[in-house]
């Protein structure tokens, strides 16, 4: 496995046990490399993080595809899907300690809030295509855009999650059976 791969999931790993309290020996102990050898690959702990929200992103973007291009799933099932993708690998995460990073490293948080609002095509062209078929009712999609990341933002930015013990991919869920309860016809 790619060293990088390996750190990455290991950011991951040490991030749900501990929170953003985790540290660089912490990674380096957990893949059994020298700090050095750690400080040779990431510059420091922030570009730890960057990297983790790349790969994570890179995922989504590549599980998005994927729903868009399986044939067996109707239009309404891959909006839903679509809207609260997770891949596999990163089902683990736990997003909810997440609201600490707006404050303690508030440029990889600006980095998730920018990948959030950029990069709907794909889904415009889903709901394009479900308001044709009659399928959904026509809404503004940049109104739909900012109601999905809005809340997703404040899922990230905020202790709400935790503060009323849900899990982050259940209140995805419910936004959506929200969202597409208002939006069907």
């Amino acid at each position: 496995m790619e060293l990088k791969v390996k750190i990455i999931d290991a950011v991951i790993e040490e991030f749900n046990e501990k929170g953003l309290k985790f540290t660089m020996d912490d990674i380096a102990k957990h893949i059994g490399i020298s700090k050095r050898t750690l400080y040779t690959v990431v510059e420091d702990k922030e570009a730890l993080f960057v990297e983790a929200v790349d790969d994570v992103f890179a995922a989504i973007k590549e599980s998005e595809r994927q729903i868009i291009e399986d044939g067996s799933l109707d239009i309404l099932e891959k909006l839903k899907r679509i809207l609260i993708v997770l891949p596999e690998k990163y089902k683990t995460i736990d997003f909810r300690q997440l609201y600490d990073l707006k404050s303690k490293f508030p440029r990889i948080y600006a980095k998730i809030e920018n990948r959030l609002e950029t990069d709907w095509e794909p889904t415009y062209r889903l709901m394009e295509q479900a308001m044709e078929e009659g399928k959904i009712r026509r809404i503004s999609l940049p109104i739909f855009q900012a109601m999905i990341s809005g809340t997703i933002e404040y899922y990230l930015s905020r202790s709400v999650l935790i503060d009323n013990k849900m899990d982050y991919e259940a209140a995805l869920a419910q936004m959506v059976d929200i969202i597409m309860i208002g939006i069907c016809q």
